[in-house]
């Protein structure tokens, strides 16, 4: 569950400069399973009967340049509904647009308020284009930027070409972040942090330490930020193989929050087993590798492969220790559909034994916990084909298939279908 990252041109300065801008979007998804397999469910787990859940985003973004190299950006967000079984019930849940907190009636938050500034040296100069969180200007290569504000982490890290936004690519959870790293955010995707970015031509370096939630999927953020805090590495390398566009990128985080501790919680005797018990501040890190490449006009493929130490309870994102996905999205140039894409994606999440352990003796997550647990990779395929109506207007058909929902052998498999209209200006 992520605001996207896209949005279109509003004004323009001297120049070609933009000194401001004004960007909305708004995402409605329509989402539903068919019957599943249950012969037992708990608190957090997938409805065994079909369902069919709507949700609604829109978006007012704000851009304003303020000096030399430095912008300022404010996004106002409004939501509505929710997903399949209140977001439960999947650990790559099928859609990114369910905010962990959901509502009837529509609500508001300020998602976005940063400034940013970039510092550039050497004289090699490119051109910055326009986007919701971008203002058009010109920016030398070589530079150091700085984020200081409200914002996402995926807004700087992780990115990927081909499966990054639940608007307007892949919807699950596991294709739109690594679902094995647990970057911090509140219960809406958002936190309050800084990041610091080194470009040096085709080489980028950044940094990021943010805020916590104070309890597991909390929407309040951990005041104690000498205690509890999330920081994270990247190394991104840009390339080209002939004509075609690519990059790898390498992260590593490291999070600090009052955690609960799987082992500690199976050695107290206390059935079901109740993570909360053992909460204590603990560190938990991972490791995380993510790729795209272009490999014919319009063609790419990626992958992400991540994990982490398993041994403390997943704390803002999901209940993934360790994740593998592939994919390849293509534009629909060879029939005449440019604009038009066309995607498959595979996922294989997994968690520890102690993980395992602890679900199997009733312990619930973020996200699954069926009251009991006959381990298994939880498995998804996902297609979608996404129809530009107009150059502002999409459509987008997808179909979700997943084998072990929240990692149970007992329970599924489950078909699942959506529709996603998705318009920006």
């Amino acid at each position: 569950m992520l605001a996207p990252t896209v949005g279109a041109e509003a004004a323009e300065a001297v120049a070609g400069e933009e000194a401001w801008s004004v960007h909305m979007q708004n995402t409605n998804v329509l989402q539903g399973h068919t019957k599943i397999r249950s012969p037992y469910y708990g608190t957090n787990s997938l409805s065994q009967a079909p369902q069919m859940r709507q949700t609604v985003s829109l978006d007012l973004l704000l851009g304003l340049r303020l000096w030399s190299g430095a912008e300022a950006h404010l996004d106002g967000m409004m939501w509505e509904g929710f997903g399949m079984s209140n977001a439960l019930g999947m650990a790559g849940f099928p859609n990114g647009e369910a905010f962990r907190k959901g509502t009837a009636s529509p609500n508001e938050n300020i998602s976005r308020a940063f400034i940013r500034q970039s510092i550039g040296f050497g004289s090699e100069m490119e051109d910055s284009p326009s986007s919701s969180l971008f203002l058009k200007g010109r920016q030398h290569v070589s530079r150091l930027t700085f984020t200081l504000g409200r914002f996402g982490a995926k807004d700087i890290f992780d990115s990927n070409a081909y499966a990054n936004d639940a608007r307007t690519q892949f919807m699950n959870w596991s294709l739109m972040a690594n679902g094995a790293w647990d970057y911090p955010a509140d219960s809406l995707g958002f936190t309050t942090g800084g990041a610091a970015e080194l470009y040096l031509h085709d080489w980028v370096l950044r940094y990021g330490f943010f805020q916590v939630p104070t309890v597991s999927n909390g929407i309040s953020l951990d005041p104690h930020i000498w205690k509890a805090w999330a920081q994270v590495v990247e190394l991104e390398r840009k390339h080209k193989i002939g004509s075609h566009p690519g990059a790898v990128r390498f992260l590593v985080y490291a999070n600090r929050a009052n955690m609960g501790s799987f082992q500690q919680t199976l050695n107290n005797p206390l059935r079901p087993a109740d993570i909360t018990d053992s909460r204590n501040y603990r560190i938990k890190y991972g490791i995380c590798l993510n790729a795209d490449q272009e490999i014919a006009t319009g063609v790419g493929i990626f992958t992400r492969l991540g994990w982490s130490d398993g041994r403390s309870e997943p704390w803002s994102f999901t209940d993934v220790d360790s994740s593998a996905s592939f994919g390849i999205s293509a534009k629909g140039t060879a029939w005449d559909r440019p604009n038009d894409t066309l995607a498959i994606a595979c996922i294989v999440n997994s968690i520890s034994k102690v993980h395992a352990a602890f679900l199997r003796q009733g312990g619930t997550g973020i996200l699954v916990g069926d009251g009991r647990l006959s381990y298994g990779a939880e498995k998804i395929i996902e297609t979608y084909y996404d129809f530009a109506v107009r150059g502002w207007l999409h459509v987008a058909f997808d179909y979700q298939f997943a084998v072990n929902p929240a990692y149970n052998r007992d329970r599924g498999p489950v078909h699942i279908f959506g529709a996603r209209l998705h318009w920006e200006f």
